[in-house]
């Protein structure tokens, strides 16, 4: 059974509306960093070409320097019997992930692309991110472990369009040392206006044993206005890739 399923998942997660297929490309090149931080840097047209060139995933703490007085503490660990406080350090590698990054990149729409949905996607950014596209705000993420995703589709435009990034990790937000930056990739995906959201199919057994499973698929998307009917096949293939069962919703009249 977890060998169908799996091929059920994959089929789903890679479906769109409509027929038409996303385009998805990674942001990792070409980025700009600097540790300064002004309000400035967010605009479309900000002078970056003096900052750093790096290469996403980047964590700008790890290079250093070492100093053990970021997370120096004076603490009696009383599990270990200790009575009297003593200087302990370490917890976070003593490495200065404490303070403010910003990051700027850019990408290219084509003409025929005007009018598509583009979400962009960060698999992890540590921390509190703060997102600006072409000088307007997409929005923010304050966790950093999490991946987390914006639609950009008001706020660009065909042919070139700028991201602006803020980062900025709190002294004592983390017990153990948690990165710095842009740690994990960044993705571009284009697409229909009318096609499944991002995450948007969920999958459950609520019935399975060894011979028989009842599978429920739910499926989300988008709501721009639009005439015809909406109708979705599922298919569910086993680990061999032959086709176990199907089955089709009811047709959906779109308004």
């Amino acid at each position: 059974m977890k060998r169908i399923l799996s091929g059920l998942v994959a089929l789903l997660c890679c479906a769109t509306a409509l027929g038409a297929a996303p385009r998805t490309e990674s942001l990792l090149t070409d980025w700009k960093f600097t540790r300064d931080d002004s309000p400035e840097f967010s605009a479309a047209r900000f002078d970056d070409r003096g900052w750093q060139q790096v290469t996403v995933p980047h964590d700008w703490a790890i290079y250093g320097p070492f100093d053990k007085e970021i997370d120096m503490q004076r603490v009696a660990i009383e599990q270990n019997g200790e009575r009297i406080p003593t200087e302990k350090t370490g917890r976070t590698g003593a490495l200065p992930y404490i303070g403010t990054g910003w990051y700027r990149t850019s990408f290219r729409l084509a003409p025929e692309q005007a009018g598509k949905r583009v979400v962009i996607t960060f698999d992890g950014a540590m921390s509190d991110a703060q997102v600006w596209v072409n000088g307007r705000k997409a929005g923010n993420w304050p966790y950093g472990y999490s991946t987390f995703w914006f639609d950009l589709s008001e706020l660009v435009v065909p042919g070139e369009n700028t991201v602006a990034v803020r980062l900025e990790n709190l002294e004592r937000s983390s017990r153990w040392y948690p990165g710095a930056g842009l740690y994990r990739p960044v993705h571009l995906t284009v697409c229909e206006p009318f096609s499944i959201e991002k995450w948007g199919v969920t999958v459950t057994t609520p019935e399975a044993d060894e011979q028989w499973a009842s599978v429920e698929v739910r499926t989300a998307f988008t709501r721009p206005r639009a005439d015809g009917t909406l109708r979705i096949d599922n298919k569910v293939f086993d680990g061999d890739g032959r086709q176990v069962t199907s089955a089709s919703s009811q047709d959906v009249r779109l308004y």
